[in-house]
């Protein structure tokens, strides 16, 4: 009999897609990226600027990830000069409303712990339709 790791351990207790989407949208930055190309498609340097703190390095990475995850398209825009531009796909889209409920539920609940407003959010509220209530 195969010998369970450590990862099918947790599919088993709280669910495989929840497992799934938290290794994904669980890492530093990631959720904060797909947020900022909900309203659409943006340049890498636009997201630079759009995610506060994150290094063009790990920009890069995460990218990768979400490409390979097939949330996200890399389009290169032909010059000059070369541009490369990043979308979102329907599936990538479609986590619009979930990660806006994610937000909502941390302003309620989180208030007090110290979580900066980030552009990122606002970009969710716009592109749910719900007004943006600020922060």
């Amino acid at each position: 009999m195969a010998e369970k790791t450590e990862s099918d351990a947790a599919c088993t207790e709280v669910g495989r897609g929840m497992t799934l989407v938290f290794n994904l949208l669980g890492k530093r930055w990631t959720g904060l990226i797909v947020a900022v190309l909900i309203p659409g498609p943006a340049h890498f340097a636009d997201l630079r600027r759009a995610v506060p703190g994150i290094s063009e390095r790990m920009l890069s990475d995460r990218l990768t990830e979400l490409a390979g995850a097939r949330l996200v398209v890399r389009e290169v825009d032909e010059g000059p000069p070369l541009r490369v531009r990043y979308r979102l796909t329907e599936a990538g889209e479609a986590l619009g409303p979930s990660l806006a409920s994610l937000g909502d539920w941390a302003e309620q609940y989180l208030e007090n712990v110290g979580s900066p407003c980030t552009e990122a959010r606002a970009a969710v509220r716009r592109a749910t339709g719900d007004a943006d209530t600020g922060c």
